[in-house]
């Protein structure tokens, strides 16, 4: 029965292995020619969209409504001792209701989205599209200018989304790994994904992203979270040195 096993998880991480892309080698970009002066501008900060929770046996996501819950609270408090640090004057709009918030969440979406495509198609060479196979190929990406639909858009000069997703490895998860270890296929433990975007709130390009689908800090610690939150924020345009959202 052992060997079956064996053999069925080793066929389901070598179909996982198969469909899934190497890690990216790039984590940020920005569009040709931004550049975003210190003290100049307006960016309204979407409250993050966070999702933790366990990674069952199969890979499966089973999200934890405590565990997500404490990650709200600790990025939050680590997000508001970050904003004094990104240069331009930072602020959140009160949340939406009704049809309004409809809006938010479909942007939401499509900014989750967006960074997913460059992550696979620009900043992984293996996968790049034909207008992005050079190196230095033009930063071109956009959520569109409904964007300025979004609540607040219209007291600002950009619109900051972030993103977190953590699935902590299961018992079961962590078998399967070692199992799989011992027949020379690797499958992982755990994902722990993060995205932060800019963009510009009359026209929805995106000027700059930082994405990473390793990312560090456990979210559901205050230490953790200022660890991601940190990472999210880095070479953020027209920050000072080290945005982050340590003291």
């Amino acid at each position: 029965m052992l060997r079956s096993a064996r053999i069925a998880v080793g066929l389901t991480c070598a179909s996982v292995v198969a469909l899934c892309p190497a890690v990216a080698q790039e984590k940020s970009g920005i569009k040709t020619g931004f550049v975003l002066a210190p003290g100049s501008k307006k960016i309204l900060l979407i409250r993050p969209a966070i999702k933790v929770g366990a990674q069952s046996t199969g890979g499966m996501f089973e999200p934890n409504a405590d565990w997500t819950d404490q990650a709200k609270t600790n990025i939050g408090t680590a997000l508001d001792r970050a904003q004094g640090k990104l240069g331009n004057s930072v602020f959140v709009a009160a949340d939406p209701v009704g049809p309004a918030a409809a809006t938010l969440a479909e942007y939401r979406a499509l900014f989750s989205t967006v960074a997913s495509s460059v992550i696979i198609y620009q900043f992984f060479p293996g996968n790049r599209l034909p207008t992005k196979k050079r190196k230095d190929a033009p930063f071109e990406w956009t959520l569109g200018p409904g964007v300025a639909n979004i609540p607040g858009a219209a007291d600002a000069d950009y619109i900051l989304f972030l993103e977190t997703e953590d699935h902590f490895g299961s018992t079961g998860r962590k078998v399967a790994q070692i199992l799989a270890g011992g027949l020379g296929v690797g499958i992982t433990s755990g994902v722990h994904k993060g995205y932060a975007g800019l963009v510009d709130a009359r026209t929805g390009d995106l000027v700059w992203l930082n994405a990473d689908r390793q990312m560090g800090g456990d979210v559901r610690d205050g230490d953790g979270a200022v660890k991601r939150v940190t990472q999210l924020l880095e070479d953020f345009p027209g920050s000072t040195p080290a945005a982050t959202g340590t003291q």
